[in-house]
Parts: C-alpha cells; sequence; structure tokens
C-alpha cells in the first residue's frame, strides 16, 4: 500500500503495519514521518530501536540476527535500516525477502534515497509494497510551496495575508525546513496576529539570503549606484557570492520569463501573478521588464553563468567585479550599440 505523507498521522491513528518504507530527498517531510512511526510504534509496545545502517552487502547480515532474536525489553522491537543509495542489491533484496516471509510480529521501517522507476519493479519493493506501507516523499516544487506553506501555518494555529505566504516561499524557496522555522518563529512573535508581509520581512532570520534579496530590489529600482554600493557592503559583511548569485540569478530568469509572457500576448499584471510575484513587489519587477530589454537579458545571463563559474574555479574571472557589472546591467541596462557594433 502507497500512501502520501500527509495521508500518514491518520494511518497510524488507526493501525501500525509491520513494515514501513520511506524513500525520498526531503529532509523535513523524512524526518517528520520517521518520527511519527516512531511514535506509534513506541505505543504499540516496540520499547527498543535498532538501528542497521546498510554500507555494503555484509550489513545485510544484521537483519538475519535481528530477526532471530528476542528483544531484551519488549516483545517487539522497531528495526530501522537506513539505505542511502535506495538499492539494496542482490544481498539486502534477498534478505529484505527473507525476513518479510517469516512474517515477524517487529516493526520495520526502511529510510531510503530516492528509489528509481526499475527498482519499483524488484521482489523486494513489491514485497514491501504488499506486507506494508510504501511512502514515496517528493520535494515540494515551487508552485506548491505557497499551498504548503499555508496549510503548515494553519496547523500552527496561525492565519497570514497571501501576500505573507508568498513573501515567505520566495525568500525561503526549496528549504522546508527553513520555512518551518520560520513559522514557528512567527508563532512564538505574533501569536493569533493574522501574519503579514511586513511581519514575514521583519523576522526572517537568515539575514545573508534576506540581504541578497534587498539587493535584488535596489538594483530593479534602477539606482546602479546604490545597488552596488550595496553589494560592497555585503562583501564587506564576509556574505558569499554563491548566496547572492541564487537571488540575482533567480532574479534574472523571473525577468526573462516575464518579458517572453508579455512577448506572446499576456498583459504584464497578468504575467506578473502568474508568476508568483507577490503585489509589493509588482511595481519594481514591472519597471525592470520595461526598462530592459532582450540585450540587456542576454548579458545577465551570461554574467550569471560567468560569475557562478569564477566562484566555483572551473571559468575565469573575478566573482565580485562580474557581480558588480551584473547589478549594473539590471539596474540601467547596456550602453546603447555603437555605429559600428549595429552594424556588425
Amino acid at each position: 500500500m502507497q500512501l502520501k505523507p500527509a495521508q500518514l498521522e491518520q494511518h497510524l491513528s488507526n493501525t501500525l503495519a509491520s513494515c514501513y518504507l520511506l524513500s525520498g530527498d526531503e529532509p523535513l517531510l523524512v524526518q517528520e514521518c520517521v518520527d511519527a512511526i516512531r511514535a506509534a510504534a513506541r505505543q504499540a509496545g516496540c520499547a527498543e530501536r535498532q538501528r542497521i545502517h546498510i554500507a555494503n552487502k555484509e550489513d545485510w547480515q544484521e537483519l538475519s540476527h535481528s530477526a532471530g532474536s528476542l528483544s531484551l525489553f519488549a516483545d517487539r522491537k522497531l528495526i530501522e535500516i537506513q539505505l542511502p543509495s535506495g538499492k539494496p542489491g542482490t544481498e539486502g533484496s534477498k534478505a529484505l525477502q527473507e525476513y518479510l516471509s517469516t512474517q515477524p510480529e517487529d516493526v520495520l521501517l526502511i529510510v531510503s534515497g530516492r528509489i528509481d522507476k526499475q527498482s519499483q519493479k524488484s521482489k523486494w519493493y513489491t514485497g514491501l509494497d504488499e506486507a506494508g506501507v510504501i511512502i514515496p516523499i517528493w520535494p515540494v516544487s515551487p508552485p506548491e510551496l505557497p499551498d504548503w506553506i499555508m496549510s503548515r501555518m494553519r496547523s500552527a494555529g496561525l492565519s497570514a495575508d497571501p501576500d505573507a505566504v508568498a513573501l515567505l516561499a520566495e525568500r525561503l524557496e526549496g528549504n522546508l525546513l527553513a520555512a518551518a522555522q520560520e513559522i514557528e518563529k512567527l508563532r512564538l512573535l505574533h501569536g493569533e496576529q493574522t501574519i503579514s508581509a511586513e511581519m514575514v520581512a521583519d523576522t526572517v532570520s537568515d539575514n545573508a539570503r534576506y540581504d541578497a534579496f534587498r539587493l535584488v530590489d535596489v538594483a530593479l529600482s534602477g539606482d546602479a549606484r546604490a545597488a552596488v554600493r550595496t553589494l560592497r557592503g555585503l562583501r564587506a559583511e564576509s556574505i558569499q557570492p554563491p548566496v547572492l548569485l541564487w537571488a540575482i540569478a533567480r532574479e534574472v530568469r523571473l525577468l526573462a520569463d516575464v518579458k517572453r509572457d508579455v512577448a506572446g500576448g499576456a498583459a504584464i499584471n497578468q504575467a506578473l501573478n502568474q508568476r508568483g510575484v507577490w503585489r509589493n513587489r509588482q511595481a519594481l519587477v514591472r519597471a525592470a521588464v520595461n526598462r530592459l530589454g532582450g540585450r540587456d537579458l542576454a548579458e545577465m545571463q551570461a554574467l550569471s553563468f560567468q560569475a557562478d563559474g569564477a566562484s566555483k574555479g572551473f571559468l575565469s574571472g573575478e566573482p565580485w567585479s562580474l557581480l558588480e557589472r551584473l547589478v549594473v546591467v539590471m539596474a540601467q541596462g547596456l550602453p546603447a550599440p555603437t555605429t559600428a557594433e549595429r552594424l556588425a
């Protein structure tokens, strides 16, 4: 049987299966599912927990030994297997099938990396599916993130403005653990108040990332001098280029997407809404889209790539100089081409 992570709580309130397989690479969701299963196992009398980390094929022997040994402290125990690769191999497949064939009273919990489609057809996987519960855990995609945040806030007893949710999703894109921490902080600081975008901006803890977005907003405003001054200030605070480049490159992609949407016939306000730009930033982005042309966007994309390569050491160039050129182009665009360049 397969379940989604959101269905696990209801399942555990009714029953405890003999085995569970959690597979995926979203740490927060994996850990919360693991914690829920551990708690249910304790309530069911599994007072002992045995952990087996699979690093090589010999480690599977521990599962066989565990299946044949009695718990020291309880009639049942929870056996946890950490399988980072998502592939048990021949020895692991055999060990799992043998374990399942004994119909053990213990509870087996396998925490695995992502499992590919070919492995999902194997006997060990289908055996687990028949005997217990499989919970595939997928990363929350950017379009799904606002709904995930809103649901998380409701569970924490919070209500929030749409702009607050959009800002939190934008500032913490892809980092569910950070988002959960920020929601908890908002709950502690603001209690029953409706959370606004201003509250989110004031309480966000990832200062380096937040300052990166502040830099982007200064550049979008068209003030090249202030953008360079802000960039140099961040450099003096020892913030590293990749942190800033992440936010800048993300904005470059957004500008290119909106420009493409408008060229395809969409109204700019419609394009901004569809791309998830929260209302307090729409004027900044709209002005930049109107100010910058295709040539400017191409140059920014090229500079983003070069700055990324230079910061990682596989391209030549000085990352900070490239970042300065990048924010200047974002702020004011490229100089008009000369006659020779136009004729070339």
